[in-house]
């Protein structure tokens, strides 16, 4: 996504005085972040040279597709006191987001609506508020409470558009490992949950990080409906339905488009199949509670949304960032997956005079399709 630096920054950049008992700190800071809504906290140096390396070759693959942020902000990324002078360690917090409605069965119905292919699927994350505001929200709280104990300090809020190494971070903080499929793992939560950084100037203790967990399994990568997953830990975004649903903006592949079936925004097919997310935490959350009936819409349905009911619908949401045009295009061809109905049908006509090219295009490919 494009790198847009939400967040804050202190206007004392000092580190805190001898006097401070960093440890005692640390601990109050854990009980802080409880009290706000994080479900585990940790705290790591900013050492890191390794994922900067293995960023570089990424690069040189070509494998971050159209997220041309990647390449501009790579040095930035590889050296975060440039983000805060005289940074010392990052926090790493980490908040679950599975709705509090979903049961035990909720692995099941995810799959099932899956099969459904008149059924729109969202993405887990975003069927609530935008994380982005939450998350950045209870940081810069919990940076203001830290503040009140030891007077100014430097520190600055990451939440995801920040260019820091997230996953890496979190995994020297303890909050995990990294998964063959690249997320972050934890063994009593899965990888449903958000996590965002403070980064201070306040040389605390950093935490002993985990061992891995994934042993010989490979679901994940199995799983990919495009294949996106080249190998354990390597993702190659151009093909990932995430990327092609949210972060490109042009014309998706046709070579994908059927393989994307009915996934409109995002995909959780790897997460879903993870043996570790049985343990997946819910949130009770309000921010996190599904809107707009996002766990139960139908495609002809939200294909009908006009761009000022998709903008009031989606407020608040990080939906909105992808804008009408892709939003529809994203329908489109999970319209084209769909069996052929005279509704489906009827849909697809009602769009293929629509102002926008990119649109246009994939209605037509979806018409073609159910012409057949």
């Amino acid at each position: 996504m494009p790198v847009e630096v939400i967040s804050d920054r202190s206007e004392d950049t000092g580190a805190a005085g001898p006097q401070i008992d960093l440890a005692d700190l640390a601990l109050r800071i854990r009980r802080w972040a409880a009290e706000l809504g994080f479900a585990a906290v940790g705290v790591s140096d900013l050492d890191v040279a390794q994922p900067a390396d293995r960023l570089r070759a990424w690069l040189a693959r070509e494998r971050h597709g159209q997220m041309h942020y990647m390449r501009h902000h790579e040095a930035l990324r590889a050296n975060p006191t440039q983000l805060l002078p005289g940074a010392q360690r990052a926090i790493c917090a980490r908040m679950d987001y599975r709705p509090r409605a979903h049961d035990e069965g909720w692995i099941d119905r995810e799959w099932q609506r899956l099969s459904n292919p008149r059924a729109a699927i969202v993405s887990l994350y975003a069927r609530g508020r935008d994380y982005h505001k939450v998350v950045r929200s209870r940081l810069q709280t919990l940076a203001g409470r830290i503040g009140q104990e030891v007077g100014a300090f430097g520190y600055r809020v990451c939440t995801d558009t920040a260019p820091v190494f997230e996953v890496e971070l979190a995994r020297k903080a303890a909050l995990g490992w990294r998964g063959k499929h690249t997320l972050l793992l934890s063994r009593d939560a899965g990888s449903l949950f958000f996590l965002g950084e403070l980064f201070v100037s306040l040389d605390l203790a950093k935490d002993a990080s985990v061992t891995e967990h994934c042993g010989t399994c490979a679901r994940c990568i199995d799983i990919c409906p495009t294949k996106a997953i080249v190998g354990p830990y390597q993702l190659d975004a151009r093909r990932c339905i995430s990327y092609l649903t949210i972060e490109h903006h042009g014309t998706i592949p046709e070579e994908l488009r059927p393989l994307m079936g009915n996934r409109i925004y995002g995909c959780d097919d790897c997460q879903l199949v993870c043996p570790w997310n049985k343990y997946a935490k819910d949130s009770d959350d309000p921010d996190f509670a599904v809107r707009n009936g996002l766990d139960s819409a139908a495609l002809v349905d939200l294909f009908a949304w006009s761009e000022d009911e998709f903008n009031r619908r989606f407020e608040g949401s990080a939906i909105r960032r992808i804008g009408h045009e892709r939003w529809l295009r994203n329908i489109a061809v999970a319209l084209g997956n769909a069996p052929s109905s005279p509704a489906v049908v009827a849909a697809l006509r009602s769009r293929a005079q629509h102002p926008s090219e990119l649109v246009r295009e994939h209605v037509s490919w979806a018409l073609a399709r159910h012409a057949g």
